[in-house]
């Protein structure tokens, strides 16, 4: 690693905003609309996804956690032969891009501080590219970031190091100085595989000993990254 962060490189879902919070809204919503308000079958579509549709609850291993809309529909496709392929994908993009945000921490303050200091900023997430365009917009921090990118933005998914390597490129820096902030595994992988410093933050579903194998640091919150910085000798100013 060379010295001082020049980049920071967030996953949306679970670090941006809170996972439990924002989803859990959103896939009951989805999947009461999918099963036509059949209770019965939206909660059996939902345990397929590691849903309780019940409690509105994600089960910590639920693919809807790091997964890809394309992934997600995966599980729930072979019991919707109703719905085509093309409809279920943009039926689901349609409803995520309108899921209500819930910030883990206040965004534009510490976003505001970061771009201050002179880092460059991006979002890496499976979500499309889409609807995590609409939720930054709605939050007010969409002009925050230098780069935002989803599965369906050419460069692929995570744990695969795609989307952080175009970040790095972008910005004409090293990955070696960007560090990747993420809620799951699948965040610190990629991080680890694009040679960036990975940390790892407890507002998705993991704990801490579940990230600790592959962060440099497992913290609270994203609002806890500058002081963590500075305490490192990485803040740039």
């Amino acid at each position: 690693m060379s010295g001082l962060v020049k980049g920071i490189l967030f996953d949306k879902d679970g670090t941006l905003f809170d996972f439990n919070a924002t989803w859990a809204v959103w896939a009951f919503d989805f999947l009461t609309d999918i099963a036509a308000g059949d209770a019965s079958k939206a909660a059996f579509l939902g345990g397929t996804l590691g849903f309780d549709y019940a409690r509105k609850t994600f089960h910590p291993e639920s693919p809807v956690i790091a997964g890809t809309a394309e992934e997600i529909a995966h599980y729930i496709r072979p019991f919707l032969p109703e719905v085509a392929d093309a409809e279920l994908l943009e039926r689901m993009n349609l409803s995520a891009a309108s899921a209500p945000q819930i910030e883990a921490v206040p965004l534009a303050p510490l976003l505001s501080e970061m771009r201050a200091a002179g880092l460059w900023l991006g979002v890496a997430t499976n979500d499309a590219e889409m609807p995590a365009k609409s939720h930054l917009g709605r939050a007010g921090v969409l002009d925050l970031f230098d780069f935002v990118a989803g599965f369906d933005s050419g460069f692929g998914g995570k744990p695969a190091p795609g989307q952080l390597l175009a970040f790095a490129d972008g910005a004409g820096i090293d990955p070696a100085d960007v560090v990747m902030v993420g809620d799951s595994l699948h965040d610190l992988k990629a991080g680890r595989a694009a040679g960036m410093r990975c940390v790892g933050v407890l507002t998705g579903l993991a704990s801490g000993p579940d990230l600790s194998s592959e962060a440099d640091i497992v913290l609270p919150d994203i609002g806890f990254l500058p002081d963590w910085l500075r305490q490192e000798g990485l803040w740039p100013s």
